[in-house]
């Protein structure tokens, strides 16, 4: 295809730049940039739904038998209430946050802006993708709408069966159950317009130069994860489907003499890949912060590069390991043991990669640096805890207690939300035309990685101790005495989520406070190479005026030989006589800048 042609490719609707009113440009809009945007605030809402409820479920941990804590009746949240609780918790947190952040806040206003295109390929589509997801939102939490919260929990209108939602115990669930299938079907079908759009954007746009061995490693990330939302995304839905028609229209897929290992099958065909979808952009925008903060080039980019394609096509033969514990056949089991076994091989190579960039770097410690650091060290010690379970005997002793919880959570939070704080802080100025505070990142910084540990990490101690999740209390109120000494843990992890989520206060005051009164941003605060930093901050509507730029190299040129400065932007040609003009820094400010 020649250049001409590639750059006309879905660009149609962006031919004419005209003047739009307010409802076309921040509500109803087709701009990548804007839609991004609308991602991350609906997911940054979602969050603190999510964390109230995890909270929540803590405090009635924290309770014990007593049933009060600091004051508060917590007897309540026990039972029927508790699964509602850890259900919805656990399907707001994965996929009404973590993926619609990564995904589809950062997918889309990232990727137009690194491969040097106008827009996404359909930008229609693109809105659309955004704006059914609310509408997921208002069917999972229908129950609130129709009944209220306390007539909702006593007549079924809330999920209760755990984000697995395994049958039998999901097909005799209230409607909520439904409900809850019907709204991830619905998020499914927004993740596929998304994934769509991503894989023609970087295949049929980027702009002339822009190959894939010159794509940073944020687009090779959300090229992979789209990847895998293509091919995996269909699996739940069919089996979201296929739950329905077994509560509503008596078909014995699952229940009613069906086969219910069938279901855990291809939900884990799915889930598992899902792990990755919901790690592999972070990876991305860790490894591009990384380069810039310790003003090296990435340490083996092409190995970088296959490592993400490697544990996506790996990420499809290993979910059996989800279900050692459902009489597997040891044969079969091995297999799936072996095969997890190797998927670790290329997450220690991005590990190994990463250290390799900060070896010897002249390294700035700035709050994106900060959040990319924290998500490669939690995110190596939940690989580390994933390896006890991917060993079938280990598993089956581990795989119900709260060890499962502590890895999810330092894989899910400590990666995924750790890579979320670091790509808000790190494009914020590009984002909002200001720079993010750097005080006020750094002390949520500070809180959420010390409050994390501290909530987290001793779920690895009670889990050892065999101490089962799912349960509401483990003393008091006939249950065994069995785990009565570890209540001062479950003390101590509530009283540190409490902080963790004070923390994330903190860190919506900070994005409002930046967004409003922080510093004026450059086009290049950072002194980055990628070509989004060559626009101004926030970049206008269509990108690059009036051309496409050029690429003449990599994103991660720093400290070449070619140039006086520590940085060589992408599109700076050296062999014109104005070399240097293009890429230069206007009005450059911010703390961290080399």
């Amino acid at each position: 295809m020649s250049t001409e042609t590639k750059e006309n490719v879905g660009t149609e609707e962006h031919a004419d730049h005209h003047e739009m009113g307010f409802w076309g440009k921040y509500v109803f809009s087709r701009d990548h940039k804007a839609i991004g945007m609308q991602f991350m605030m609906t997911a940054l809402f979602m969050l603190f739904i999510g964390g109230g409820l995890a909270l929540t479920l803590r405090m009635r941990l924290a309770a014990g038998e007593s049933g009060e804590f600091m004051g508060m009746d917590m007897k309540q949240f026990g039972g029927e209430t508790y699964n509602v609780l850890f259900s919805m918790h656990a399907t707001v947190m994965i996929f009404f946050v973590i993926i619609p952040f990564l995904v589809g806040a950062f997918g889309n206003f990232v990727v137009p802006l690194h491969i040097g295109a106008r827009d996404m390929a359909f930008p229609f589509l693109n809105g659309l993708s955004y704006w059914i997801m609310p509408l997921a939102g208002i069917v999972m939490f229908g129950g609130v709408l129709l009944e209220g919260v306390d007539a909702g929990l006593k007549s079924g209108a809330f999920a209760s069966g755990g984000w697995t939602s395994y049958p039998p115990l999901s097909q005799i669930a209230g409607y909520g159950q439904t409900l809850w299938c019907v709204s991830l079907i619905i998020v499914g079908t927004s993740s596929i317009m998304g994934a769509v759009n991503y894989v023609t954007t970087i295949i049929k746009m980027r702009a002339p130069g822009m190959t894939f061995g010159r794509m940073s490693l944020t687009v090779w990330s959300v090229f992979v994860t789209a990847i895998l939302v293509l091919f995996g995304t269909p699996v739940l839905t069919s089996v979201l489907i296929m739950l329905i028609l077994d509560r509503h229209a008596g078909t014995t897929f699952f229940t009613n003499d069906g086969q219910p290992l069938l279901y855990q099958h291809l939900f884990w065909f799915y889930s598992h890949p899902a792990v990755y979808i919901m790690i592999l952009p972070a990876m991305g925008m860790a490894s591009d912060v990384i380069s810039v903060f310790a003003r090296k080039p990435i340490f083996g980019y092409k190995a970088m590069a296959a490592a993400m394609a490697g544990i996506a096509g790996l990420g499809f033969i290993v979910w059996g390991h989800h279900m050692f514990q459902s009489g597997m056949n040891p044969y079969l089991g091995t297999y799936f043991m072996i095969a997890t076994m190797f998927i670790a091989l290329p997450s220690a190579v991005k590990s190994f990669n990463w250290l390799g960039t900060l070896w010897r770097g002249n390294i700035h410690f700035t709050t994106p640096m900060l959040n990319a650091l924290g998500f490669v060290s939690m995110f190596i010690i939940g690989g580390l805890s994933g390896i006890f379970m991917a060993a079938t005997t280990v598993d089956l002793m581990i795989h119900d207690t709260y060890f499962i919880v502590a890895h999810i959570h330092y894989v899910l939070f400590g990666g995924s939300l750790f890579g979320v704080f670091a790509g808000i802080t790190y494009w914020f100025p590009k984002m909002f035309g200001r720079m993010f505070s750097e005080t006020l990142g750094k002390i949520h910084f500070i809180l959420t990685f010390v409050a994390f540990n501290c909530t987290f990490f001793p779920m690895h101690v009670v889990g050892a101790a065999g101490l089962p999740r799912r349960y509401a209390a483990y003393i008091g109120d006939g249950a065994s005495t069995t785990w009565a000494h570890l209540q001062p843990y479950q003390e101590f992890m509530t009283y540190s989520a409490i902080v963790l989520g004070l923390a994330q206060v903190l860190f919506l005051i900070a994005v409002i406070y930046s967004a409003i009164w922080g510093e004026k941003a450059g086009r290049n605060p950072w002194k980055a190479n990628t070509l989004e930093w060559t626009l101004d901050s926030p970049p206008p509507h269509g990108n690059f005026h009036p051309d496409i730029p050029t690429v003449y190299r990599g994103p991660y040129e720093y400290n070449s030989d070619l140039v006086e400065e520590d940085y060589l932007p992408q599109d700076r040609n050296l062999e014109t006589a104005d070399a240097g003009s293009a890429g230069e820094v206007e009005g450059s400010s911010g703390e961290g800048t080399a």
